[in-house]
């Protein structure tokens, strides 16, 4: 199928790992022009290299920028211009039991995976209605809705940027700007897949069972019996990115692998 991306311009929020640079893979398999963004200089440019090294003859650059640091912040807006197709995917995540939450965690939290997609979206959704053309598509979590008792802050945010999400979707009236969620369900990301296999080497077991026995003890109801894929999130998000996608407006669409029990 062709999604008609061939020109479309695209900017990733944290996108060097994990799902952001499958969304980029498959942005550029499409021919659509890609901007990533990581923290660091070098691994932002590792990670462009590596891209360019798979698709040889696609536009792809980079901007390092901490999303925690408002005056890089303000430096990669600057840059930000004929956005076409905007991936509010940036965030951080740690597991911490609530009476061990302190305001510093909430707000710094808060500040990068949410006011990232706000500041992003100010900046370019403007830019998108004067053309009347346009995708923001903010990349949440199962965790928004099913809120962790072990990340209660982190589920917190992943719920607001749905709210955000769905908040700017109604200012898109008698437009083709679409404005989307994608709720992720467990993914093996690199940091994850870190985590997983520095456990499993200490308990002298396969990374295959060690991940098998975590889906076990965590969402043991799954539908997919084991962890999505980065790639299974960006095939959405791609779909979303295209103009095939303009019936589909203010939604939350489910990546999940079936943890969410509501229709």
């Amino acid at each position: 199928m062709d999604l008609k991306l061939e020109g479309k311009k695209a900017f990733i929020s944290g996108s060097t790992q994990g799902i952001g640079f499958a969304i980029a893979q498959q942005l550029l398999n499409e021919k659509a022009e890609v901007i990533i963004n990581g923290r660091g200089e070098e691994k932002t440019n590792l990670a462009v290299q590596k891209l360019k090294t798979e698709f040889p003859n696609c536009r792809v650059s980079g901007i390092a920028a901490d999303f925690s640091k408002k005056e890089e912040i303000d430096a990669l807006l600057g840059q930000l211009n004929n956005i076409d197709i905007l991936i509010n995917n940036v965030g951080q995540f740690d597991l911490k039991n609530f009476e061990e939450i302190e305001d510093e965690d909430w707000y710094k939290i808060f500040e990068i995976n949410v006011m990232s997609s706000v500041r992003l979206s100010k900046k370019l959704l403007p830019q998108m209605l004067e053309k009347k053309s346009g995708r923001i598509i903010f990349i949440s979590s199962e965790s928004g809705v099913n809120i962790p008792r072990n990340m209660i802050h982190y589920g917190m945010t992943k719920a607001a940027m749905t709210a955000v999400s769905n908040g700017l979707s109604k200012l898109t009236i008698g437009t083709e700007v679409t404005v989307n969620t994608i709720l992720g369900g467990p993914t093996y990301s690199d940091g994850v897949a870190a985590v997983i296999e520095h456990i499993a080497s200490l308990q002298n077991i396969e990374v295959e069972q060690m991940k098998n026995s975590i889906v076990q003890q965590t969402n043991p109801h799954s539908l997919l019996q084991r962890f999505i894929n980065p790639t299974e999130i960006a095939s959405l998000a791609t779909y979303l990115a295209s103009p095939l996608s303009l019936a589909t407006n203010g939604a939350s669409l489910r990546a999940d692998g079936g943890v969410l029990k509501t229709i």
